[in-house]
């Protein structure tokens, strides 16, 4: 099957997620709203330009490293782990307290068995759709999410939300063609997490009664916004994906307005959103604003055929260019950060 679509979509949908939530990061719902505005959303970081972060930098990496070991899972976690050994000398801006610590143990010489730290947090759930829309079954499914996931964290949750999420990425490039809702139903009691089973519980009814993701989200109690907790991320993400199963940019809109970390539960609704319906549905007014340099949209589709023939040919992922990237990517962070320091409260 051409999964290409698919794959450039997954890679392309996190971009635009991320890029999207990427100003209102770390917000409330209510200051995000009142600083920038409701929908229509644009990515707008800086001058009118969008940038993305760490969470589309490591689909990219998680992608490379797919293609480069042929879906073998352990040689996937050696390549992954030497990527996260260069990505961290590139002096990411905003990096997850839990990755940053795995990445360090991975740079002191920890094989990627042993550099994960206990951890809840969402990181593999925002580098794990890519691994579904290439799998070639469940178990290769399987094994590649989990050492996706222990290489920066090793709770049980951080495993169960990262492997949803593949499973959800896959529906349309395994060729199948149930809802989103018929999905989690068919998930939902196979949940071994009895909190994340509970919330997809309350996902199935709040999704009957055709409640706005917002309203989800109230009613799990994340009115202020929602964490970076793989138990409120997740959900919130399936919920916007699940209410918007053909708009991608509903999805991500109303992901992003939640508020709260609104990079990563935009990348990670619009990795599955954009893998199920390919990225031709991704706005192009969109992508035209993100400053993808140095891997831009031909790298992603070059990618995107690597992985579609996994023959181990890649395009380089250009570290050198990546470090003043990140020098001016920190720069802007630190006046929007600056920025916030004024009303409107």
């Amino acid at each position: 099957m051409d999964k290409y679509q698919y794959i450039l979509g997954c890679l392309l949908g996190t971009a635009a997620g991320d890029a999207v939530g990427l100003s209102r990061e770390g917000l409330s719902r209510g200051r995000a709203r009142r600083m920038y505005g409701e929908a229509p959303l644009a990515p707008k970081l800086a001058m009118g330009v969008g940038f993305y972060s760490d969470d589309t930098e490591h689909t990219q990496m998680t992608a490379r490293a797919l293609a480069l070991s042929r879906l073998d899972p352990e040689q996937f976690a050696k390549e992954l782990a030497g990527q996260l050994k260069r990505w961290l000398l590139t002096v990411p801006a905003g990096v997850g307290l839990a990755t940053l610590r795995a990445c360090f143990k991975l740079l002191v010489g920890y094989g990627p068995s042993y550099s994960g730290v206990f951890s809840a947090g969402n990181g593999p759930a925002m580098r794990s759709a890519i691994i579904g829309v290439v799998a070639e079954s469940d178990k290769q499914l399987e094994d590649l999410v989990w050492q996706c996931t222990r290489i920066t964290h090793t709770d049980p949750k951080a495993y169960e939300g990262a492997l949803l999420v593949a499973h959800a990425a896959r529906i349309r490039a395994n060729g199948e063609t149930v809802s989103p809702i018929e999905f989690i139903e068919g998930v939902v009691e196979r949940a071994i997490g009895e909190e994340l089973r509970e919330h997809l519980h309350q996902l199935l009814i709040c999704l009957h009664r055709k409640n706005s993701p917002q309203e989800f989200a109230d009613a799990q109690g994340w009115k202020r916004g929602i964490s970076g907790y793989m138990n409120q991320s997740l959900p919130a993400a399936l919920y916007c994906w699940a209410r918007y199963p053909n708009d991608f940019r509903k999805c991500v809109e109303s992901a992003v307005l939640l508020g709260g970390d609104a990079d990563t539960v935009g990348a990670i609704a619009g990795a599955i959103s954009g893998a199920n319906l390919g990225h031709e549905q991704i706005p192009e007014q969109w992508l035209d604003r993100i400053a993808l340099w140095p891997r831009d949209r031909h790298w992603h589709s070059e990618l995107a055929h690597s992985l579609q023939r996994c023959d181990g040919n890649v395009p380089r992922m250009r570290w050198l260019a990546t470090i003043p990237r990140n020098l001016l990517f920190a720069a802007i962070v630190i006046a929007v950060g600056t920025r916030r320091l004024l009303p409107p409260y």
